[in-house]
């Protein structure tokens, strides 16, 4: 038996609950089905083929799950963050113990690779780790003296919080956004995307069997209209972690207004990686392509502007067009796959579209530009390089969020830095240089919250995470997280018995 083969069979006694049971909601520890009876169904891009009918919750379930969680938050947020952090550690240990599982069922669930999937599923238990060592000193703030007077702050956690993940990989997502909140002393009711929500529920099983309380952390499966409306709407919810798209992002802005919620939004990008001809040009190239091409170009961070200098455009983008053609577009489970099937038939006839307009915008097709006949005959997409582009076309400014990247040339570094900044978005940014000093000069003007230079996306916990312009609001990673979740409090001590004004004449 062939490891394709063992790996199909694998998946399958994953999988044979979700057939069975399907997806339930979780809500005050218990697995429920929605308040209204009705489902959706859950399919799998490799072959569109029936995975688990999932509870389709509505107002009805947030709000019963928000009430839920409102009445874990009490307990919860006073225990001690030593308790926490004990907790937490449990969940990462239990999710490294289940982590062939998850991987399996989210490569089926997304059409993720299995390559990609196991290591996510991995990174899922780091961030809870991470976050569990910082939980003993998430209240900790800090001491300012002033004159005959000392200030000192602390942090407390803001309460039950909506935490909305999308479909690209779902699990360790989630985790990003969850284990803050819950090193923090919050209590959650979390919405998965509808596209991919098997590994969510997973999630809050393996948190609960790990000792987490009955209540502290909810999830409601189900659409953006409802399920997500009234998450952002519902008045016992004081903040919404969102990562997604930006119209999204804006609709939830506008619906948690009247609650005054607090938003922190991780949203697109159209990220440039802006290549020098003094830079090495084969570690670029690695770069560029690992950044467009791994987790089938679905990941909000993906370089998919390629930005060269002209002198070695057309050298650098023949040797991106001659490796893309190689990568190996198959079935997730193929230890050889790297690209599999795009997460649904409506985002791949999206993708399918930005083929035909390159070729009106008057772009070349380097490679790719087609669906690929894969096995099971689902979401397929060719790795896609578009030449002869420049930065006006649409498939220069739009996220197409596939593995399809556009390739414009520059001539000098102003025309770099000006095309680099040419976009809406500003999430991620790739320099490539041997200029230390060009270097330090792009990297201050480049409009982007994250920048790497010489390097991939290479995530270092403590870092800040997130976006500026129409890519989000707010920073994930590190203390920046307990920004979020938490509430900072000013106390203000005097030191001597000063004057008071007296209004009594």
């Amino acid at each position: 038996m062939s490891k394709f083969e063992e790996n199909l069979k694998t998946a399958e006694t994953y999988l044979e609950r979700f057939r069975k049971e399907g997806v339930l909601n979780r809500i005050n520890g218990e697995s429920v089905a929605a308040i209204s009876g009705e489902t959706f169904e859950s399919i799998s891009p490799i072959d569109l083929k029936h995975l688990a009918d999932v509870a389709k919750g509505g107002a009805a379930d947030i709000d019963r799950a928000a009430k839920a969680a409102k009445a874990a938050f009490p307990e919860w947020k006073v225990m001690s963050g030593k308790d926490r952090k004990k907790l937490l550690h449990n969940i990462a240990d239990a999710i490294v113990a289940r982590a062939e599982e998850i991987a399996f069922v989210e490569s089926i669930d997304t059409g993720q690779a299995i390559r990609f999937m196991s290591k996510a599923a991995l990174r899922g238990a780091e961030n809870f780790r991470f976050f569990a060592d910082l939980a003993p000193g998430a209240r900790d703030g800090k001491t300012l003296h002033a004159p005959n007077q000392i200030n000192f702050t602390s942090r407390r956690p803001v309460g039950p919080v909506g935490i909305i993940t999308p479909w690209n990989t779902p699990f360790m997502l989630s985790t990003w956004k969850i284990a803050p909140a819950l090193a923090a002393g919050c209590t959650i009711v979390h919405k998965p995307a509808e596209f991919s929500p098997l590994t969510a529920s997973l999630l809050v099983e393996i948190a609960e069997e790990a000792g987490l309380p009955k209540g502290v952390w909810n999830v409601v499966n189900g659409f953006g209209e409802d399920a997500g409306k009234a998450l952002t709407e519902h008045p016992d919810i004081k903040a919404i972690g969102f990562v997604g798209e930006g119209k999204t992002g804006s609709m939830i802005m506008a619906q948690g207004a009247p609650t005054l919620k607090r938003v922190h939004f991780e949203l697109g990008g159209k990220n440039p990686v802006i290549v020098f001809a003094d830079s090495d040009l084969e570690r670029a190239a690695d770069a560029a392509i690992f950044m467009i091409y791994s987790l089938n170009g679905e990941r909000c961070t993906g370089s998919s502007r390629l930005l060269v200098e002209a002198s070695i455009y057309d050298e650098f983008t023949a040797k991106i067009a001659k490796r893309a053609a190689k990568i190996k577009v198959g079935h997730p489970l193929d230890p050889d796959t790297i690209i599999g099937p795009l997460i649904h038939p409506i985002h791949e006839k999206k993708v399918l579209s930005y083929f035909d307009l390159a070729k009106e915008e008057g772009a070349t097709i380097a490679t790719g530009g087609t669906k690929v006949d894969g096995p099971g005959g689902g979401c397929y997409v060719s790795p896609t390089l578009f030449t002869n582009a420049n930065n006006a076309m649409r498939i220069s400014q739009e996220e197409i969020f596939g593995p399809v990247l556009t390739a414009i040339p520059f001539a000098d570094e102003a025309e770099a830095l000006a095309l680099a900044n040419d976009t809406e978005y500003g999430l991620a940014a790739y320099l490539w240089t041997a200029d230390l000093t060009r270097s330090l000069r792009m990297t201050d003007q480049l409009e982007a919250g994250m920048i790497w230079v010489n390097s991939e996306n290479t995530r270092h916990l403590p870092a800040p995470f997130g976006g500026v312009k129409n890519s989000g609001i707010g920073r994930d990673g590190g203390d920046w997280s307990f920004d979020f979740y938490m509430d900072t409090v000013n106390t203000a001590i005097a030191t001597t018995a000063h004057k008071i004004p007296k209004l009594d004449g």
